[in-house]
């Protein structure tokens, strides 16, 4: 028998494929060469569920091909299909629209557009500027300007692709250089300012000067974008979104359709991914279906092909930057000026935070004295970009390390040394330049681990040697940190609701205003109220995320699911308990602070007796079994106006090393080595969180490296399915590939003192860029600067190396 981490394998399990996996992930997270930590060494029945690696509650569904998704619930009699109509063009005034021939194909039943609409032609979003059905104008290739409906996925297709569109094409805007030079906006510039940028450059001892490139990058997730929405009695839908805001959902389709929110309902009970592409954009799907499903008076389900989700939905924002820094003689910044061009496509959707929070972490780990920011929310003729993980820190972190690495290769100082030569202090250089206090800083002692663990000095050494007498293959490392603030910066959405059911039987259901696409969410839910009630995991059941049940709810995103909806079903639990424990008090005459739960019992000074059975008594007295909670997170305010305050309520923290190899004759290029030390503060799951850390890096790596989006001149996107747009494979995967956890919990008060992990990871892949800077620039004279666009593609890396490079290896 083998336990690791509270999974333990009998005799008669051994083959159980699901239990073997669970076993070697527990071995990735817990060192062999160590000791198993007490939290995790076998325990007796009534050792908690949180702090436990239990693999995903919907592990053994998802293995065995059972686990529920949008598509695969039983369609209902009747049901019709949706398929969208696209502009070919970018930009043009849309004269006529020819339905005739797709009215005419075998199996349509009708072709709706932009005046079949019952209610108002835009989208609830924020801005009210993105059409339902293209009115006048189409302004992207792929914009939606209508649907066809049909008895079948692929007559619904067919005909789609016979509608006839006329246009008179306009002056498309198809970068964001061409935006900036026409002043073509979709929100206004913002603009952040401390201290004198200006003054603070003019009297440093050295300057530098530069430009960078940064490509968007599709969602990708397995499951694409769908909805499948059913109509109700007395004008009333059903509406089965894969989508990580039902609530958003249900407004957009309410909207859309002129009735009362309350007439809707959305359920979701799990998505095949989302990483941010189904935070809005998921309810674009449930709108079209909903306009079918209320002129017809049918279900109506409409499901992307993967080439129609590639042209029609936005992606992360490409950024361009300028930035002029001024440093001292050790590498110590003393002012910045750095200009922030976002491609935020042909609406605002979610541009206006996504930028804002690039400008919050313009930072990362780094004091910013003297600093100028300006953010340009650029409007082009592309799809309308949103949300994706990380939400804009990505593109804010990635400058500011490219100014890292340019001001070591000038003075010709050591990266690392350089980076923590700018690193926040604990008590001093401590404010953000958005006026946030850094409480919780262990940057320093973080890196200076990594660094001796990873050997860091010794492999440099090593890699100069290999690099000398090495022609065509050069290798580069590199040390990066993250600092990733954790909240929405909109501080409405940070609050959370859940419901708790005790059954008679002494199970338990939760149901929450989080979405599980994957990330484990429900297991940690599941794994708190099971603590919260003394009761084994397996008794607590997660049900579908229903508006009906909790409304309103925030998007499952910005890292904040577990934080938000784990602790508001954590206190829902607790109040059953509190109903119990006075009930058990009264029994057995003590405070029902005397009345312990743990293990699956209820125990007194006087009895101990089995949870179950308290419940039923319970019941049978009268006690109320169920209890709603809610939270919203503390301490946080912020001047949006100002772009100031304290928009987050802690940071998450982290470092990867990264050394790869790069191919001067190619550009082709590989990751060799990845070691990983990640802030989780007390992990509610080990096993999920090091799988968020693997996925973020490697889906971090992925936009940096290979994801490359391209559109030609004509507006149209080449990269529109996977033989064109190369997202990371196995074999992509370093061979040596380590995460460590830091050993402290969150010193704010958040729920099991965990912290998120979402987002975080996914920018310790900028070290992979960074390393393959410090690879190229070895064919370069010390001092140079080393340009290279993101993704670092092998085009791109040879662009970087300059033809001198490529002649000198051969």
């Amino acid at each position: 028998m083998k336990v690791r981490g509270g999974i333990s394998l009998s005799r008669g399990e051994i083959d159980d494929p699901l239990v073997a996996a669970a076993n070697a992930l527990a071995d990735r997270v817990l060192p062999s060469d160590a000791a198993e930590p007490a939290s995790m060494q076998q325990q007796p029945a009534a050792q908690q569920a949180a702090g436990r690696p239990i693999f995903h509650e919907s592990a053994r569904a998802q293995v065995g091909g059972t686990a529920t998704y949008v598509d695969d619930i039983p369609e209902l009699k009747g049901t019709l299909y949706a398929a969208p109509v696209l502009s070919t063009v970018a930009h043009a005034r849309l004269l006529a629209v020819d339905t005739a021939a797709a009215r005419g194909m075998p199996g349509v039943r009708s072709v709706l557009l932009a005046a079949d609409l019952p209610a108002d032609p835009m989208l609830a979003a924020f801005a009210h500027d993105e059409p339902i059905f293209a009115l006048h104008t189409v302004q992207h290739v792929g914009q939606v300007i209508g649907v066809v409906v049909a008895d079948t996925v692929m007559q619904a297709r067919r005909a789609a692709r016979q509608v006839v569109c006329r246009y008179e094409e306009l002056p498309a805007v198809l970068s964001v250089r061409e935006a900036l030079l026409a002043e073509s906006y979709v929100l206004p510039p913002v603009f952040v300012r401390r201290g004198d940028a200006q003054a603070a450059l003019a009297r440093a001892p050295h300057q530098l000067h530069g430009t960078l490139e940064v490509g968007g990058q599709e969602h990708f997730y397995l499951e694409g974008q769908l909805a499948y929405v059913v109509p109700q009695e007395q004008q009333q839908y059903l509406v089965y979104s894969s989508t990580q805001h039902p609530g958003e959902v249900q407004h957009w389709v309410a909207h859309a359709l002129g009735i009362d929110n309350h007439a809707v309902r959305v359920e979701c009970r799990r998505m095949g991914g989302g990483f941010g592409g189904k935070e809005t954009q998921a309810g674009h799907m449930a709108v079209w279906a909903a306009i079918a499903a209320r002129h017809l008076q049918r279900p109506i389900k409409l499901r992307l092909d993967r080439d129609d989700d590639f042209l029609i939905t936005g992606k992360r924002h490409p950024f361009s930057y300028d930035y002029s820094v001024g440093f001292d003689d050790t590498g110590r910044l003393c002012g910045l000026r750095l200009m922030m061009a976002v491609n935020c496509g042909f609406s605002a959707d979610l541009s206006g935070p996504v930028a804002d929070r690039a400008v919050f972490h313009a930072d990362n780990a780094y004091f910013l004295q003297d600093v100028e920011i300006a953010s340009y929310r650029c409007k082009t003729n592309t799809q309308s970009h949103t949300a994706f993980r990380g939400f804009g820190g990505p593109q804010g972190m990635i400058v500011t390390e490219a100014v890292m690495g340019d001001i070591a290769r000038y003075l010709r100082l050591d990266p690392l040394d350089v980076r923590r030569r700018n690193l926040y202090g604990l008590h001093e250089r401590n404010v953000t330049h958005y006026q946030m206090t850094v409480e919780d800083n262990i940057l320093d002692p973080l890196l200076s681990k990594l660094e001796l663990s990873t050997q860091y000095r010794e492999r440099r050494e090593a890699i100069s040697a290999w690099n000398l007498k090495s022609p065509a293959i050069k290798r580069g490392i590199a040390i990066t940190p993250v600092k990733f603030g954790i909240s929405f910066t909109a501080t409405l959405f940070n609050q959370a609701g859940a419901l708790v059911h005790v059954y008679t039987d002494g199970s338990a259901q939760v149901n929450h205003g989080g979405t599980e696409m994957g990330q484990g969410l429900n297991t940690k839910v599941c794994q708190v109220v099971a603590d919260e009630l003394g009761i084994d995991f397996g008794c607590v059941l997660a049900t579908a995320t229903d508006t009906s049940k909790v409304p309103n709810a925030s998007a499952t995103a910005a890292s904040a699911g577990t934080d938000l909806n784990a602790r508001a079903a954590q206190y829902a639990a607790r109040n059953v308990r509190d109903n119990l424990a006075q009930f058990v008090a009264g029994l057995d005459g003590c405070g029902a602070g005397a009345v312990r739960f743990s293990g699956g019992q209820v125990s007194t000074p006087r009895e101990t007796r089995a949870f179950a059975d308290v419940v039923k008594l319970a019941y049978a007295n009268r006690i109320q079994l169920w209890s709603d909670g809610f939270y919203r997170t503390p301490k946080i305010h912020y001047d949006k106006t100002t772009l100031t305050g304290r928009p987050f309520y802690y940071f998450a923290y982290g470092a990867a090393c990264t050394e790869v190899a790069v191919d001067m004759l190619t550009g082709e290029s590989r990751v060799l080595k990845v070691d990983i030390l990640h802030d989780v503060g007390t992990s509610i799951n080990p096993a999920i969180d090091m799988g968020q850390i693997e996925g973020g890096f490697v889906q971090g790596m992925g936009w940096l490296t290979t994801e490359q989006l391209v559109w030609n001149d004509k507006g149209h996107l080449a990269t529109h399915a996977p033989s064109t747009y190369k997202i990371p494979a196995t074999g992509d995967i370093p061979e040596h590939f380590k995460i460590d956890f830091w050993p402290e919990p969150n010193r704010e008060a958040n729920v099991f003192g965990s912290k998120a992990v979402g987002e975080p990871p996914f920018m310790l892949a900028i070290s992979v860029y960074e390393a393959m800077r410090d690879a190229i620039a070895a064919t370069k004279p010390a001092d140079e600067l080393v340009r290279l666009c993101a993704p670092a593609t092998a085009e791109h890396v040879l662009v970087a190396l300059g033809s001198s490079a490529a002649d000198e290896a051969w």
